[in-house]
């Protein structure tokens, strides 16, 4: 017998469901492939947008990176700790003062590489994807 949802018909195919699990495997190869650059994707994201505005502030560090506040801090510090971001000004009460230092623009480069590569291959995929969004579409229409 085939499973049946609340209103007792088969359980249509989702495609919203199909692109979270597909951004899933794509963010799952992301973050392997970050790995041994010692950054998750969040902190890659964090990266660019230090590197893209140096100063940001923490809150709106936060707000382009859809996370809190202290989330920011706390994953701001780590980059600190790890060489990859400078807050010159890094006590309490003052204003950040956010900049990538050289490994930290090093990794950076070495992360958007990777993503460049990782993009490659699902160009090269894309004829594979539409084909199945074809199949979705034919599914729901």
């Amino acid at each position: 017998m085939a499973d049946q949802n609340v209103n007792g018909e088969e359980p249509r195919f989702s495609p919203v469901i199909a692109l979270m699990a597909v951004s899933g495997m794509w963010e799952a190869q992301l973050s392997a492939t970050l790995r041994d650059l010692g950054i998750t994707t969040r902190k890659f994201g964090l990266l660019g947008h230090i590197f893209a505005e140096p100063g940001i502030s923490f809150s709106e560090l936060a707000r382009r990176s859809r996370i809190t506040v202290q989330s920011a801090h706390t994953a701001v510090r780590t980059l600190v700790d790890d060489g990859l971001v400078a807050d010159a000004t890094a006590h309490a009460g003052a204003a950040s003062d956010l900049s990538l230092t050289p490994k930290g623009v090093a990794v950076l480069a070495d992360a958007r590489e990777r993503l460049a590569q990782l993009d490659a291959g699902l160009v090269a995929q894309l004829p594979k994807v539409a084909a199945s969004l074809d199949g979705i579409r034919a599914g729901i229409v």
